[in-house]
């Protein structure tokens, strides 16, 4: 039988337990609505060379009303860092973190987490699972193609070499670069003595959309168990046409009414305008165009407002001789019944 200290240390120590349960239970309960703004909730970066520059963005998006808080980013293993590119997210704002594993100093299988905690609307940690395997036999220097810098018509390229060590026969098959804007060679320098070198050329074409530009690709070997070796490609394409305002905004016009504006395109160089066009609403633009080449064209744009009320929302087309691709502009405004009178 118990006496009555007896009985009150164990109530108490009941009473420590079931108030740590909930809390547990309240913890994780907290922690889903964070969960939930996460794309992916682990991250395999799959087999990756030694000396790669293995990256990946884990996107987030603020779902909520009020504003989100990232207050930390941390790791459970050396071999990963985690770093936001912005700390505070306003209602239905998008973010990353950028993940990253180091593959000079580790090798073979490496598991790791990325643990993002918030402070506010109220507090709450992701866990972020992360696992690579890092070869030995192949070696990349540098550990990706950084192209900087450019714009899409210079010829901008980076070489990357590699090394194998292992069978003296091993090559690489093809390059898979995921789309026509990279291309990309494998170029054989020494064989022998159990090592393969290859320079891998890689390049960006005219093609490239301006922006950033990140994609990996994909070396196909001729290894039975891993024939795949991932290989960064980044920079940022400047483009080499800019139209000033990209969006045209006419407020509210009267049906049948005219308005005056123009827009400004910028080159690198003088050019010439060819024409100016539109899919649909074609009665609705009359444009002067330029008589020569300027680095600077200034277009004057007249608008005459339809005579049915609605939206105008028009993507107009800027033909440039020389440039396979249009430059583009949009034009928007209100249009309301003319007044009567």
């Amino acid at each position: 039988m118990l006496n009555r200290r007896q009985f009150t240390a164990q109530a108490a120590a009941l009473a420590l337990a079931t108030a740590g349960m909930f809390q547990s239970q309240a913890q994780a309960q907290d922690a889903e609505w964070a969960n939930k703004m996460f794309e992916k909730k682990s991250h395999d970066f799959g087999v990756v060379a030694r000396g790669a520059d293995t990256t990946y963005q884990l996107k987030l998006k603020n779902i909520y009303e009020q504003e989100v808080h990232i207050s930390s980013v941390r790791t459970t293993c050396g071999c990963t860092a985690g770093k936001p590119n912005t700390e505070t997210l306003k209602s239905l704002e998008e973010a990353f973190v950028t993940i990253t594993m180091d593959t000079k100093k580790f090798s073979q299988r490496k598991n790791s987490n990325v643990i993002v905690a918030f402070d506010r609307p109220i507090y709450a940690e992701v866990t972020i699972p992360i696992t690579a395997y890092i070869r030995q036999d192949v070696v990349l220097e540098p550990g990706s193609a950084q192209l900087g810098s450019f714009y899409r018509d210079d010829k901008k390229e980076q070489v990357i070499k590699l090394q194998y060590a292992g069978r003296e026969d091993w090559k690489i098959k093809e390059i898979k670069t995921g789309n026509d804007h990279i291309v990309a060679k494998a170029v054989e320098t020494s064989r022998g003595g159990g090592y393969v070198n290859y320079d891998l050329v890689i390049a960006a074409n005219g093609s490239v959309p301006a922006g950033s530009l990140r994609q990996y690709i994909t070396l196909i070997t001729d290894d039975q168990s891993n024939p795949n070796v991932p290989v960064l490609v980044e920079g940022e394409v400047k483009a080499d046409f800019s139209v000033e305002p990209s969006l045209v905004s006419l407020g509210t016009l009267q049906a049948g009414q005219s308005k005056a504006t123009q827009v400004v395109i910028k080159g690198r160089k003088p050019f010439e305008v060819e024409s100016v066009t539109c899919e649909r609403a074609k009665d609705v633009f009359q444009v002067r165009l330029p008589k020569s080449a300027a680095p600077v064209q200034v277009i004057p744009l007249t608008v005459v407002a339809p005579n049915e009320a609605g939206t105008l929302d028009e993507e107009l087309s800027i033909a440039i001789p020389g440039r396979s691709e249009p430059v583009k502009f949009r034009v928007y405004a209100k249009i309301v019944a003319a007044a009567k009178e």
